[in-house]
C-alpha cells in the first residue's frame, strides 16, 4: 500500500471525521466509555472545529492518503505568541493501519513544517499506553503531567522534542 501526506482541505472533513470517530472509540472506549467518547468526538471533531483547525493561522493540518481513502492525520500549530514552540494536537492512524509508519510519516512532515520552531509538544492521555509508545520511540522525552478534572477526569502526559 502506497501512502503520502498532504494538507487537508474543506473537501476531507468528512473522511476525517469518520477516521477520528474510528480512531477514538477504539482506542477510547475501554477508557472513557463508548458514550463519552461519542460526546466528545461529536463536539471536538464537528465540521466547525475541524474547519477552524485547517484555517488556523500558523498550523499546519495535514492527511495521509492511500488514494481511496485517508488513513491517518495530524495537526499542529505554533503557538500565537512564539514560533519556538509547537504543540501537536492530533496524530491519528486508522486502527487497522497502525504499526506500518503513517504515523511517522505524518509526525515527520508535522516536524518538516515548523523550520523555524525549537520544540515540539504534546499532551497524552497516560492510560493510551500505544500512543505513549509510540512518542518515546519517535524521541519524545516526557516533561511534564497534569490532572486534567471537569467532564473527562484524565491524567495527561506531556511530551516534547527538539527540533533544532
Amino acid at each position: 500500500m502506497s501512502v503520502f501526506v498532504r494538507t487537508a482541505g474543506s473537501w476531507d472533513i468528512s473522511a476525517i471525521r469518520a477516521l477520528l470517530a474510528e480512531t477514538w472509540h477504539a482506542t477510547y472506549d475501554p477508557i472513557y466509555g463508548p458514550g463519552m467518547v461519542e460526546e466528545l468526538t461529536a463536539e471536538w471533531h464537528s465540521p466547525e472545529a475541524l474547519q477552524a483547525m485547517i484555517d488556523r493561522d500558523r498550523s499546519e493540518f495535514l492527511v495521509a492518503d492511500d488514494g481511496e481513502r485517508i488513513c491517518g492525520c495530524a495537526f499542529a500549530a505554533a503557538t500565537l505568541d512564539d514560533m519556538r514552540v509547537v504543540t501537536l494536537f492530533q496524530l491519528y492512524v486508522l486502527p487497522e493501519l497502525q504499526g506500518r509508519g503513517i504515523g511517522g510519516m505524518l509526525l515527520e512532515e508535522i516536524e518538516q513544517s515548523f523550520f523555524e520552531s525549537q520544540v515540539l509538544r504534546l499532551e497524552v492521555e497516560e492510560r493510551n499506553s500505544r500512543a505513549v509508545a509510540f512518542y518515546e520511540t519517535e524521541g519524545f522525552t516526557q516533561a511534564g503531567r497534569e490532572e486534567h478534572g471537569g467532564a473527562v477526569p484524565r491524567t495527561v502526559l506531556i511530551y516534547e522534542k527538539s527540533l533544532v
